[in-house]
């Protein structure tokens, strides 16, 4: 095999979890092929630099083989090599999501807990009905 879909080869090579999600991400411009963004139709040889956009996470990758069948994971890497820069970012934007704060932590309001009502009805004078 020396040519295969985008979107195949990013489904098989467990980049997306299905073929048109990843026909759709290559419709919405967030993958690249050698600098140029492509249509899912387009075709890949073994050498083509891959940039994906995942998220917030984006990988560069190189195509090291071409497979039309989708298989487990490790078989799944091997086709492909990451560039060594898209894994110090990527790490690092792990690690970077790992240490920061909890975003429900910064909200100073919201709804307000069993406590927080029953110290309000306190407050008022307000008694429950038993």
């Amino acid at each position: 095999m020396e040519k295969l879909r985008i979107d195949k080869w990013l489904w098989v090579s467990r980049f997306y979890k299905t073929r048109s999600l990843a026909a759709d991400e290559v419709d919405k411009g967030r993958v690249s092929v050698n600098g140029t963004t492509v249509k899912p139709a387009k075709e890949l040889k073994i050498g083509d630099a891959i940039e994906i956009q995942i998220g917030a996470v984006s990988r560069r990758v190189i195509v090291a083989g071409l497979s039309d069948k989708r298989g487990s994971a490790p078989v799944a890497a091997q086709l492909f090599n990451e560039t060594a820069e898209s894994q110090a970012k990527r790490i690092a934007a792990a690690e970077q999501r790992r240490l920061a704060p909890e975003p429900a932590l910064s909200l100073a309001q919201g709804r307000p807990t069993k406590r927080d009502r029953r110290t309000l009805e306190k407050a008022k004078g307000w008694q429950a009905p038993e």
